[in-house]
């Protein structure tokens, strides 16, 4: 194994290592019960969003540094595609859910709002990120030699199971995102159909005047 391999190795394998982390961080960040844990976890994966995408500025520049054939721009051109996603969708949504659970810096162990849980766990959020990683680890053969690109059925292969991976990912965090939402919505639901409570007035009933005490005394004594 020659130097430029190695480098490759090094160069996709820490690539596929900090994208597949940042999945795992994204798939645990509604499960965060309070507000500081999932600021907090917001802030970390945003951190490893930055960590991956200046890997991918590495290996163009150590590609460059390092004479002769190299095949780890070709092993990163397969996570390039869906970190492009992270780096337009996913950031831009992670920063709201971040700046959301910082309002409530003020009271650090209150509970995670469930609009917090139901935006963290929303499909462009975890989605891009764990389709990076499993690009990045498609990508690890490649920076080895084990397979050339292009002129091989690899990458169709490979192709094929992102796709797969990519739609069953999809519908998992849709249907974790739908049952947040559904949490959100509940307490409105309810009181919607809350009933209404209707209090009736009494109005109590005029007293006797005196005239009519007065007719009522004359009507006895006529009587007599």
């Amino acid at each position: 194994m020659d130097v430029n391999t190695t480098t490759d190795l090094i160069l996709i394998g820490a690539l596929a290592v900090v994208w597949l982390t940042a999945g795992l961080l994204a798939d645990a960040l509604p499960v965060a019960c309070t507000a500081r844990e999932l600021r907090r976890r917001a802030r970390l994966l945003s951190t490893v969003v930055g960590v991956g995408a200046g890997l991918f500025v590495a290996v163009l520049v150590m590609t460059g540094l390092f004479p002769g054939d190299t095949a780890a721009p070709a092993a990163a051109l397969f996570p390039a595609v869906p970190a492009l996603f992270v780096l337009t969708m996913t950031a831009r949504r992670l920063g709201q859910v971040r700046r959301g659970a910082g309002a409530f810096a003020s009271a650090p162990h209150a509970p995670a709002p469930p609009a917090l849980r139901a935006a963290a766990a929303h499909p462009l959020v975890a989605v891009p990120l764990q389709v990076t990683g499993l690009a990045a680890l498609l990508g690890v053969p490649i920076a080895a030699d084990l397979v050339e690109v292009p002129g091989a059925d690899f990458a169709g292969i490979a192709i094929g199971i992102v796709g797969v991976a990519a739609l069953a990912l999809v519908l998992r965090h849709a249907i974790r995102h739908s049952r947040l939402n559904l949490a959100v919505l509940a307490p409105l639901g309810r009181m919607r159909h809350a009933p209404v409570l209707r209090t009736e007035r009494y109005t109590p009933l005029p007293e006797e005047t005196p005239t009519d005490r007065a007719i009522g005394a004359g009507a006895v004594d006529l009587a007599a």
